[in-house]
Formats: structure tokens, C-alpha cells, sequence
């Protein structure tokens, strides 16, 4: 199934001038008809939402490319795999940081206004925050 890109962009939730762009950058890959109107696999809407999601995570471009190159490769490049683990690791000692100032200050509250906060978090929350405190100590 090949979909055009106005089609993909409504299907992605994105704008055509976002599939544009990620098709001139390489992170898209179309086909070209004989009209040169261009035609995406339907992989490209896994790849879209892959984007997206490492774009929340406000991983660069080029961070977002090498992953894309890794999780399409049959072969794992090492040095890719070390890198991407590094990166990781990097952010999750920034997040502890992060997270172990914002409990400091939360501890700071008194007790009414420290529910009022927990009550703003999912439950999900909450237990990541717990795992991650106890992780850092």
C-alpha cells in the first residue's frame, strides 16, 4: 500500500511540509511515480511516529537519524549501540538531578500543599518518581 503525502500527513496527524522535510533530510524514504508525485510504504507511518517521539524527548535530528539507521539495520553497529547507551545514561543522570531538587523543594511544603501536587500526577507518575528516588540513592 503506497500512500500519497497529503494522505500520510493526515494519518501522521503531521503537515505535508513535515514529510517534506524529513524526505530532503533522509528520514523519510518515498518513491517517485513517473509524474514525480511521491509515494510512501506504509513504514513511513512507524517512522513518522518514531520521529515524533524522539522529537518530545528532544533528541536532535542527527540523534533521531542514527537511531532510525539502528532500528532498520539487520546489522548492529557497536559503536551506534555505545553511543545511543551513552546518550541514554547521560540523560537519566541529568533527570536524577532534576528530580532530586524537585523532591528537595516538594519536602519544603507543608503537607496540604504536597497532596495538592501528588493529586496532579498520575499514579504512573508517581510510581516512576518513587522507582527513580530510590534508584538515586
Amino acid at each position: 500500500m503506497l500512500l500519497k503525502i497529503g494522505e500520510l500527513a493526515e494519518l501522521c496527524n503531521v503537515s505535508k511540509r513535515t514529510i517534506d522535510y524529513y524526505t530532503k533530510i533522509g528520514l523519510l524514504q518515498c518513491e517517485r511515480s513517473d509524474t514525480n508525485y511521491r509515494f510512501y510504504g506504509k513504514d513511513a507511518i512507524e517512522d513518522i511516529r518514531f520521529i515524533e517521539q524522539c522529537k518530545e524527548m528532544q533528541m536532535t535530528l542527527k540523534q533521531i537519524e542514527q537511531r532510525l539507521k539502528i532500528k532498520k539495520s539487520s546489522l548492529v553497529d557497536t559503536e551506534l549501540v555505545r553511543n545511543q547507551v551513552k546518550e541514554v545514561m547521560d540523560k537519566m543522570t541529568y533527570l536524577e538531578a532534576e528530580l532530586k531538587e524537585i523532591h528537595e523543594s516538594v519536602e519544603k511544603l507543608d503537607d496540604a500543599t504536597q497532596m495538592k501536587i501528588k493529586k496532579n500526577l498520575s499514579p504512573q507518575t508517581v510510581a516512576l518518581i518513587q522507582s527513580l528516588l530510590l534508584y538515586s540513592t
